[in-house]
């Protein structure tokens, strides 16, 4: 990652009509560190760069957020319905894995390969889905950006998008390379 210089906030700022006040109620930042940054008086922590520039990015309108990529409407299962249940949502929906909700809190995901896997010897499809799911599922909140998402994508097959405790979307490689 190439740090911005004093100059490069500076004029990226300028460009797009903020004033230091502005941009540094956006940072969360003071004004007066604005200027001594864009001044070349101090070097701020690399923390506060990132947040200057993530307020920078995001007046831009360059910064894709979970809110932008979700589906809004999350097709689920309990955690008591059936295996059976499940499945036949899956393939009514045409989906491989589905979030498993709980008074609209997530508590784990099943998928396909769940479901095979447990069919070694008994009638999973009789089993609650508490039994075969994964507990295993990623969370985050409406402002995460793609980058978090990006990678939680690389070790969890879906993301769910979670405000105030209550599953509000959901985001899987599909909605990413859509967007993209």
């Amino acid at each position: 990652m190439e740090l911005p210089t004093p100059e490069d906030l500076r004029q990226r700022r300028t460009e797009l009509d903020l004033t230091q006040s502005s941009l540094a109620d956006k940072a969360g930042v003071s004004q007066p560190l604005i200027a001594r940054i864009e001044g070349g008086d101090v070097d701020p922590r690399l923390s506060t760069l990132r947040r200057i520039v993530n307020a920078l990015e995001e007046a831009e309108g360059s910064i894709i957020r979970a809110a932008d990529l979700m589906n809004g409407t999350v097709v689920s299962v309990a955690p008591d319905d059936s295996v059976r249940a499940a499945r036949d949502v899956m393939l009514e929906e045409g989906f491989s894995q589905l979030p498993v909700i709980r008074d609209g809190r997530p508590v784990g995901i099943i998928s396909n390969s769940d479901i095979r896997h447990a069919q070694e010897g008994e009638d999973v499809g009789t089993l609650p889905v508490a039994e075969v799911m994964r507990e295993s599922v990623m969370a985050v909140e409406p402002a995460a950006t793609l980058e978090e998402i990006d990678t939680a994508l690389d070790h969890h097959a879906a993301v769910l998008v979670v405000e105030g405790g209550e599953t509000v979307g959901i985001v899987t490689e599909a909605d990413v390379a859509a967007h993209i």
